[in-house]
């Protein structure tokens, strides 16, 4: 049988865990690879992580819109995130995959990507002080223990970026 305590430390004990409950914690963040460049995504930007399906072309677009996909019913624009970059195409692999942003966004839109390379804690990155390279979408950059260089995908700021919402070919 435990001991009674006093409504006084009950209640310091409540506002000792309310507290310990609104403390930031830094959130994990998904590690994915895009061509040469490696990329940090927050969780709550990103919807789901699933193997590339069928992909139906759709003419008069441009070459980094790979077209559409069915998911689950759910048709989703696909953009080929390396190509979209100014980098190479992505060559679908057993490790592509595509990210479904999330539903928070209100866009039905994934990113193909060459490969998940898993969550990372932001904790273990140090911060650069790289200029933006002219790509509103990064939030930052930073550098792991290996001295690999990432960068912080901010999501609401890439589809809302005119250059992301225009996929109508250049003639």
């Amino acid at each position: 049988m435990s001991e009674p305590i006093s409504l006084r430390d009950y209640q310091r004990g409540l506002s000792a865990q309310l507290a310990d409950l609104q403390t930031p914690r830094p959130v994990s963040k998904l590690g994915i690879v895009a061509g040469d460049r490696h990329w940090l995504i927050d969780l709550l930007d990103t919807g789901e992580v699933i193997p590339v399906p069928a992909i139906a072309a759709v003419p008069l677009t441009r070459t980094w819109y790979a077209g559409v996909a069915n998911v689950r019913g759910n048709l989703y624009s696909v953009i080929d995130f390396s190509a979209f970059l100014g980098g190479a195409p992505t060559v679908l692999r057993d490790s592509s995959r595509l990210i479904l942003i999330s539903e928070k966004h209100r866009v039905s839109c994934a990113l193909l990507i060459d490969a998940v390379a898993g969550l990372r804690n932001p904790r273990l990155f140090v911060r650069t002080t790289d200029p933006v390279d002219g790509e509103p979408w990064v939030e930052g950059y930073f550098t792991d223990h290996d001295k690999k260089r990432w960068s912080e995908l901010a999501v609401g700021q890439l589809i809302q970026h005119p250059d992301f919402m225009d996929i109508g070919a250049r003639s």
